[in-house]
This record gives structure tokens, C-alpha cells and sequence, in this order.
């Protein structure tokens, strides 16, 4: 069993920035491509950034040149780097991670963006 646990999350204020962690248990977390995710209230959940085992990324469009995806596998940790935020970023965001067939999904955290 996969245990994900996001932090980071808050209030910010347009243009301001936040960087959200995604804790993982077990041993396995370098080996497997992981995500972030988010859900903005009466949204569907929407992919945002992801992060092969390798360390390559792909982010989506709307989050190019403005989030940044890492980790730290050594402390089985996931990250995002996000900066000049504005209200649409207002969101609950997940972690994912998917191990052969399993979907692990985090808790969520809130970020609120707003003046």
C-alpha cells in the first residue's frame, strides 16, 4: 500500500508563488512516474505536471514556464514549483502516482489564490 501525503498549500495573492510537497511511503517511489493533479471547485480533476523516474517532465499548457515539477527521490518526495499564480490556479491539488495497475491518489491540498 502507497501512502501520499501533499503539504504546502495556502493562500496566496495573484502573482505570488507556492511550492507543494508530495511525501510517498514505501521504497518504491523512485521507480515510477508520478504527478500532480488539481480540482477546482465543480471542475473535473485535470492533469498538470508529471515526472518520469528518469527526471523528465511534461506539463500542461497552461502551466508552462510558470510551475516546475521535481523530486527528490532520496527522500521520497514530490514537488511543485509554482509561480506567478492567479485566481484560475485556485484549485485542491493531488499527487498520483500509478504502479502497474494501482492509481495511489493523495489527500489534496488547497491553494487559493486571491487578493
Amino acid at each position: 500500500q502507497v501512502q501520499l501525503v501533499e503539504s504546502g498549500g495556502g493562500l496566496v495573492q495573484p502573482g505570488g508563488s507556492l511550492r507543494l510537497s508530495c511525501a510517498a511511503s514505501g521504497s518504491i517511489f523512485g521507480y515510477y512516474t508520478m504527478g500532480w493533479y488539481r480540482q477546482a471547485p465543480g471542475k473535473q480533476r485535470d492533469w498538470v505536471a508529471s515526472i518520469t523516474s528518469g527526471g523528465s517532465t511534461n506539463y500542461a499548457d497552461s502551466e508552462k514556464g510558470r510551475f516546475t515539477i521535481s523530486r527528490d527521490n532520496a527522500k521520497n518526495t514530490l514537488y511543485l514549483q509554482m509561480n506567478s499564480l492567479n485566481a484560475e490556479d485556485t484549485a485542491v491539488y493531488y499527487c498520483r502516482i500509478t504502479i502497474g495497475l494501482n492509481v495511489y491518489w493523495g489527500q489534496g491540498t488547497q491553494v487559493t489564490v486571491s487578493s
